[in-house]
C-alpha cells in the first residue's frame, strides 16, 4: 500500500483539502474585506477539491482491493 503511487496521490489530495479549508477558516476569524469577498470561492474550492479527493480515495479502493474480504 505504501509503495504506491496512488496512495500519495490521494494523501496529498487529502492534504491539500485540509490546507484549503485552514485557508478558510483563518478567512473567517479575520473578518473583513477579505472574507466578504472571498469566503464563498474559498469554501467552493475546498468542496471541489474534498470530491476529487474522495474520488482518488475510492478510486485507490477499487483499483487495489483495499479493504472488503
Amino acid at each position: 500500500m505504501f509503495s504506491d503511487p496512488l496512495f500519495y496521490i490521494a494523501a496529498a489530495a487529502c492534504l491539500v483539502v485540509a490546507g484549503i479549508l485552514l485557508f478558510g477558516i483563518g478567512g473567517f476569524g479575520s473578518g473583513g474585506g477579505f472574507n466578504k469577498k472571498h469566503a464563498n470561492k474559498v469554501m467552493r474550492l475546498r468542496l471541489y477539491a474534498q470530491l476529487g479527493a474522495v474520488a482518488l480515495m475510492v478510486g485507490f479502493l477499487l483499483l487495489r482491493g483495499v479493504g472488503g474480504q
